[in-house]
């Protein structure tokens, strides 16, 4: 299912996102806004609370922390985080996760030291800050096991700042393809890494177990109810028109190739277990994913196939009712195009790693072959090219790049490559933006990471746990 995902991230709602903006660190695009970087997806059974109880248990560390932008611009500045486990038996998990801002003490005290006078006590003054209630921020959570194959999470998130509102979530899983979910408000981020409030969000999301090579199906629904408002300061964007108030159904049928161009047959170190047994075979591979998908919607929430603004032409087979009817279908196709190289085997000391990976989304097969159109005919007619076509037929790249280090200790970085259109004259690349991250394997799972990222874009950072990720 992770696999298909990847290739329609652009079309659904189901892939959550890392932030540390909130206390159980997710979030959501907007849906076919903007591509993720491969470096800030979660998987969905990986909460923020297993994350840190499994830090706390094994990786001796007391206190997790986190960063999300400067105070002066809505952020949280510099946080840690700690679990409590609530035991309530074997089959349910229950949690509590409290945040305290350090960042925000900091700030607190050097303006409050301005203002006091020198002989005022120190102790006091220290005490008086920590018990300011909005330093803290407290999230709780209770994961129950209903059978081998289901489970119900229901989470809860106070915040002591009264300008945060409180976060509530219901979860229910089956298995690896049936998810129904609940969120009231939802947080989404929009490709200018702006956050957006939506009172209430329900999804229904299916999908059939997604294999190295074949044919893939997809079902989404999904509502919004209430107006969505910008999560810090005041409204000063205009509200993304696939947040507004209605219901969408969404379906997709997509066919993926796996192809080994080159896969190394030398043999491996005995008696040496690799840091990550994904990443242990030296290869050269490509893939290829090619489908469809056809998109219902009726309410104030107007269907796209890439989440248009109002000035830009919706792509792909579309049917609309008249002025009074909000109803809309569309139809389109999307495509795939990966790439991934690996050298050494990750299991040496020393630069035994190096992987580069390129992937190319086609999101919209009408708008591609429409750009394709024009810019033939301007060709034709010796005509200057549309800014617009160009844009039109160029993919969305994403370049990922990892280094071993040391030992279990990799690099990795994630970016964005976008075309430079703005130009008649001149074309160029530019990184639109970039995850930096630095990697330690867990050697004794066979494939499980801890991760400290920084977003260069959102000016955020995490530390996290991945597992079976390659």
């Amino acid at each position: 299912m992770k696999k298909l995902r990847w290739a329609m991230d652009g079309a659904f709602w189901d892939l959550d996102i890392s932030t540390p903006i909130t206390v159980d660190g997710l979030a959501r695009p907007i849906p076919g806004d903007t591509t993720i970087p491969l470096g800030l997806s979660r998987g969905t059974k990986l909460s923020r609370p297993k994350q840190i109880d499994f830090m706390q248990r094994f990786m001796a560390m007391p206190f997790v922390p986190s960063y999300s932008g400067d105070l002066d611009k809505g952020g949280n500045g510099f946080t840690l985080q700690r679990l409590l486990n609530l035991p309530l038996g074997e089959n349910w998990f229950a949690t509590m996760l409290g945040q305290f801002n350090v960042q925000k003490l900091v700030a607190s005290m050097k303006e409050s030291s301005k203002q006091q006078p020198r002989d005022s006590s120190w102790c006091k003054n220290l005490r008086k800050h920590f018990c300011d209630k909005s330093l803290y921020a407290l999230g709780l959570c209770s994961e129950i096991s209903i059978g081998p194959d289901d489970t119900l999470l229901l989470s809860s998130e106070l915040s002591g700042d009264d300008k945060k509102s409180r976060r509530n979530k219901a979860v229910f899983h089956h298995k690896h393809n049936l998810t129904a979910e609940a969120v009231w408000p939802g947080l989404f981020v929009d490709k200018h890494g702006t956050y957006w409030d939506v009172p209430f969000l329900m999804e229904v999301d299916l999908a059939s177990v997604a294999s190295n090579s074949g044919t893939s199906c997809h079902l989404s629904v999904h509502h919004n109810s209430g107006s969505p408002k910008q999560f810090e300061g005041n409204q000063i964007d205009q509200i993304p028109q696939a947040l507004l108030p209605g219901l969408s159904v969404k379906t997709a049928l997509s066919f993926k190739k796996n192809v080994d161009v080159w896969r190394s047959k030398a043999g491996k170190l005995k008696m040496v277990q690799p840091f990550d047994v994904f990443l242990s075979d030296p290869h050269i591979s490509a893939s290829g994913c090619i489908g469809t998908v056809i998109t219902a919607s009726h309410g104030g929430n107007p269907v796209g196939s890439q989440g248009e603004d109002e000035s830009q032409s919706v792509g792909g087979i579309s049917f609309r009712g008249g002025p009074d009817n909000k109803s809309a279908i569309l139809a389109d196709l999307f495509a795939t195009i990966s790439c991934t190289a690996q050298h050494g085997n990750f299991h040496r000391l020393c630069l035994d790693l190096t992987r580069l990976h390129a992937r190319l989304d086609f999101p919209s097969g009408s708008k591609f072959l429409t750009g394709t159109t024009n810019l033939a005919r301007d060709l034709y007619n010796s005509k200057p090219l549309d800014m617009q076509a160009v844009q039109a037929i160029c993919p969305d790249i994403t370049v990922s790049l990892q280094q071993q280090i040391f030992g279990e200790f990799s690099f990795r970085m994630d970016s964005k490559v976008a075309l430079d259109t703005k130009s008649r004259e001149s074309y160029g690349a530019r990184i639109d933006d970039t995850v930096f991250a630095f990697e330690y394997a867990l050697k004794v799972l066979g494939s499980a990471k801890a991760v400290a990222w920084y977003s260069t874009k959102q000016r955020e950072a995490m530390v996290e746990l991945r597992f079976f990720e390659t």
